[in-house]
């Protein structure tokens, strides 16, 4: 059989079916399994028998999400959790131990840098925030105990590319492993792990879902390279319930046609504001503009679906363009089929601390937009309101 196009497997890889034989796949609420014997029982706890046990670890709607997962991204295994910070947490945990060291991009998602700073230091693993465009940055932030880089490309907010070749190259040299969270492109439009990565995170919230229903991660990568995160899962109990990965498994189905929405819509929009007067500077990896842009389209399919602009005003402009709106959502989330707006700076990115958002680049004028599948005039005309 000839390997399936991305749009195939979104649509059929990972189907489990019962000897009912259902179309659409069942939705499995429990939380254990019965054996047809001790000895089966003995068998499956051991690992010596593969099946499921119980739904902490082991449930078949969370199996056909992470096969699925997997196969959209070209990974040799998926482990789900409950959220993407619970991903990013197990695998921390599961691949690192105290007295190690991170490299992650100083402009990543301010609960990301809680997580490094302000957790994890705690249990004896440091972390140095560095540049995530300047690969000199990374590699002279080098340690010999490195053993993690972690990234986000594009970056939430402010959209920066990362070079994950370059990045990957850096990271092997010194032995150490490349995380890239793929939260933003999805791999409908990015597959970190073709390019070298050894890690790839989701938030599954957001794209994944499409439609801000419910929760989830995910971490993929190579089979026995995140074996200690599955067990991290299984002891810890970070896990994606049952219902909440069958809605994921089958948001997956129209991934790529949504992702191919949100970017022809982003694009447009991102355009038109270059346009106004009241925006000094539009952020969309899909225009010419965009300091990365060539790098973006190298590893992108699209420039995606958020859409991030400054206003000279400050936090006095920025809210008011933000409540000058009557479709959009306020809220802080993203990936969804409604168009959402925030404002970083007081929202995502409100814990860290005004020096670790100028570091990042978050000022009070910045608006961050995921663009919606609604009609491309009507997210315009909403914006209008307050770009006075």
């Amino acid at each position: 059989m000839t390997a399936l196009h991305p749009e195939t497997l979104a649509v059929r890889a990972g189907t489990l079916r019962t000897e009912i034989q259902e179309h659409s796949e069942a939705l499995f609420l429990t939380s254990s399994f019965v054996f047809k014997s001790a000895a089966e029982a003995a068998a499956r706890f051991s690992g010596a028998e593969p099946g499921n046990i119980y739904a902490r670890f082991t449930n078949p709607s969370v199996t056909m999400f992470e096969q699925r997962l997997a196969a959209l991204e070209g990974a040799e295994r998926c482990v789900a959790f409950a959220s993407g910070m619970a991903a990013i947490l197990a695998t921390v945990m599961g691949l690192m131990k105290a007295g190690e060291h991170v490299i992650a991009s100083r402009a990543i998602f301010g609960s990301t840098v809680q997580l490094f700073s302000n957790v994890l230091g705690k249990f004896g693993v440091e972390t140095t925030f560095v540049s995530p465009t300047d690969t000199a940055e990374w590699r002279a932030a080098l340690r010999p105990n490195t053993r993690l880089l972690f990234v986000e490309s594009p970056s939430n907010p402010l959209t920066e590319i990362s070079d994950i070749r370059a990045l990957a190259d850096i990271a092997h040299g010194a032995g150490a492993l490349l995380a890239v969270d793929n939260c933003f492109c999805s791999p409908a439009l990015q597959r970190p792990l073709a390019l070298g990565a050894d890690i790839v995170i989701h938030s599954a919230t957001k794209y994944l879902d499409g439609q801000g229903r419910v929760l989830g991660g995910a971490v993929l990568g190579g089979r026995e390279l995140l074996e200690p995160v599955f067990t991290f899962l299984r002891t810890a109990g970070p896990t994606l319930s049952a219902f909440n990965a069958w809605v994921l498994f089958k948001g997956l189905e129209t991934l790529d046609l949504r992702m191919r929405a949100h970017s022809a819509n982003a694009v447009e929009l991102a355009i038109w504001l270059e346009k106004q007067p009241a925006v000094s500077r539009v952020l969309y990896p899909g225009l010419a503009s965009h300091p990365q842009h060539e790098l973006a389209m190298r590893q992108q399919a699209t420039g995606g679906g958020i859409v991030a602009f400054e206003l000279a005003g400050g936090r006095e402009a920025a809210w008011r363009v933000i409540d000058g709106t009557r479709i959009m959502s306020i809220t802080a989330n993203l990936g969804d089929t409604r168009t959402t707006i925030t404002h970083p700076a007081t929202t995502t990115h409100g814990r860290l601390t005004p020096e670790q958002r100028a570091a990042a680049g978050i000022g009070d004028g910045l608006v961050r937009i995921a663009v919606g599948l609604e009609h491309v005039a009507d997210l315009k005309a909403d914006l209008a309101a307050g770009l006075v």
